[in-house]
């Protein structure tokens, strides 16, 4: 060969593995990866319930569907507001074959107005109470809605207007997320943190000083643990009692200001299981310390309430102690213009259920109640942290009146000043309530996901929340516990979806068309440069028979 020849055969070449390479490149030029939120998976005494998938490879569709579509090889990407509950429920009860469900949330609830947020969180709180407690055999994620799911959805819906759905012989989008067979999660744990604030004991006084408890639990259960960061159910309550902490920490401080109670600071966890770690967190005290408990506070879901908070109790309000203690709160709450009501429930021990977290304190025969801006115990699993309940849930300043009522409370009973008109953390005081501090924390829980079973022991929201009660008070204790055995969890929360702009069979067979008839031109013009024509067409010509060879 020439060497002529040679960089020609070379440049040919390379000019054919380029074009082959751009081909490829152009193809894979329309993907796309985004982070998306798999549907809680879990079982419940042993029933499967939620996600029962988590692999996803299937074309992707839209609503308005064609009638009679056969979505058993799609991906149904819906908005949250297109999604009917209707759809689910027949797909479900009917046992249809659904490839994959990808639900699109709204971004920000906070850019709405007041109407249309209302709708969105009814429909989201519809949706994720029917879909956890479903069995759903494929997978079902969620996702944020944006402008790159508009373009998407617009060329979904205008592909599906040509009649033809999409498919490996039509084209359009294929949806993939490439995930391992969730996997158990070995051995949950629930973590309990308790703070103390020591009362004044007098001189010579050798009895055991009574005992107030405030209570919050800080874990949540959702839909999408990835996404459960429950701003309201029950962040508010852990935000109220981290400054109820803050504020008698600098009261009891000094000598002359310290109470003679004991207060008791306890973030729970398992709260939506039943309250499954204050439970164990009691069961785990000396009897002693429990017969000391005076009563208890339980703060749960205080973050958005205007005017009306409740009381809710298991024993009757006409029991002299719970009259006492509602009357106390009765007072501050008609001097700060707002209404505290009462709500009595009475338990069964034999039950079960537990509606309230002071009901694990009626349990062990201690007086409790809970605050809350809900009127009425919630439903198994709900409002504990859902979908809906983001940052724009909540509101600092009901938060703050959670924290001066109780604080206020607090103060005139222990260091008896009922009937007395006297603000103990009055505005612009020393002891004054800090609305930064409570926005600061109130940013970060609504930032962080906490469905028990997926904070490990060493998580850092966990050690942050001992961290900010150690700096309160003394004799920090955190209490590992595993959580209820009843209830059995799976990994993958989360994931990455890749979307694939995918040609049709049309396509592949034209661009394989060009490729071949390419490449035997540049072949022939290799052999030709390289050996000549004839060569080139000794290659195509018959070569003779046998017969003719032997003759």
């Amino acid at each position: 060969m020439s060497p002529s020849g040679e960089v020609v055969a070379s440049i040919s070449s390379a000019l054919a593995v380029a074009l082959v390479l751009l081909a490829c490149v152009e193809l894979g030029d329309a993907a796309a990866a985004v982070g998306v939120y798999r549907l809680i998976q879990y079982d419940l005494a042993g029933a499967p319930l939620g996600s029962r998938a988590a692999a996803l490879n299937h074309h992707a569709a839209a609503f308005p569907l064609p009638p009679g579509a056969d979505l058993s090889r799609s991906a149904l990407v819906a908005p949250l507001l297109d999604l009917p509950l209707s759809f689910l429920r027949e797909y479900l009860a009917e046992k249809k074959h659904l490839g994959g469900l990808l639900i699109l949330l709204p971004t920000k609830l906070g850019d709405k107005d007041d109407v249309d947020k209302g709708q969105v969180k009814g429909v989201l709180a519809e949706i994720e109470k029917f879909l956890v407690h479903e069995e759903v055999p494929y997978p079902v994620y969620f996702a944020f809605h944006d402008e790159d799911f508009d373009n998407l959805l617009a060329d979904i819906r205008k592909i599906a207007s040509s009649g033809q759905p999409a498919s490996a012989t039509t084209g359009g989008y294929k949806l993939v997320v490439s995930s391992a067979e969730p996997r158990k999660v070995s051995s949950p744990t629930i973590s309990n943190i308790q703070g103390w604030l020591p009362g004044l004991k007098g001189e010579g006084d050798t009895e055991q000083l009574p005992t107030i408890a405030i209570v919050a639990n800080y874990d949540t259960f959702g839909a999408a643990p990835a996404l459960s960061v429950g701003s309201d159910s029950n962040g508010s309550g852990v935000v109220a009692l981290l400054e109820i902490a803050r504020l008698f920490s600098r009261l009891y401080s000094n000598p002359r200001t310290r109470g003679k109670y004991n207060l008791l600071f306890g973030l729970t966890s398992g709260g939506p299981y039943n309250y499954n770690g204050t439970s164990k967190w009691l069961r785990s005290f000396d009897q002693r310390v429990r017969e000391s408990i005076d009563y208890a506070i339980c703060l749960n879901s205080v973050g958005s309430w205007s005017n009306d908070l409740w009381m809710h109790v298991s024993k009757p309000p006409e029991n002299p102690y719970i009259k006492q203690i509602f009357e106390e709160f009765s007072d501050v709450s008609k001097e700060m213009g707002v209404s505290v009501g009462i709500k009595h429930k009475k338990i069964n021990v034999s039950n079960p259920r537990v509606a309230w977290e002071h009901e694990q304190f009626s349990r062990f025969r201690v007086t409790a109640l809970t605050l809350s801006e809900m009127p009425s115990p919630p439903e198994f699993l709900e409002s504990s942290g859902g979908l809906h309940d983001a940052r724009e849930s909540t509101d600092v300043d009901s938060v703050i009146r959670t924290v001066r009522l109780v604080s206020e409370s607090l103060a005139r009973h222990i260091y008896g000043l009922k009937g007395r008109n006297i603000d103990v953390f009055a505005e612009n005081s020393s002891l004054a309530i800090n609305p930064h501090y409570i926005q600061s924390w109130l940013d970060l829980v609504s930032r962080t996901p906490r469905v028990a079973p997926f904070l490990q022991k060493n998580d850092p929201f966990i050690a942050a929340l001992k961290k900010e009660l150690s700096e309160h008070t003394a004799d920090v204790h955190v209490q590992n516990d595993a959580l209820d055995g009843m209830f059995t969890f799976y990994d993958a929360t989360k994931a990455t979806l890749n979307v694939y702009q995918v040609a049709s069979v049309t396509f592949d067979l034209l661009f394989l068309l060009v490729l071949g008839s390419y490449l035997i031109v540049l072949f022939c013009f290799l052999v030709i440069t390289t050996r000549g024509v004839d060569d080139l067409i000794n290659i195509f010509r018959r070569p003779p028979s046998r017969k003719l060879k032997g003759a």
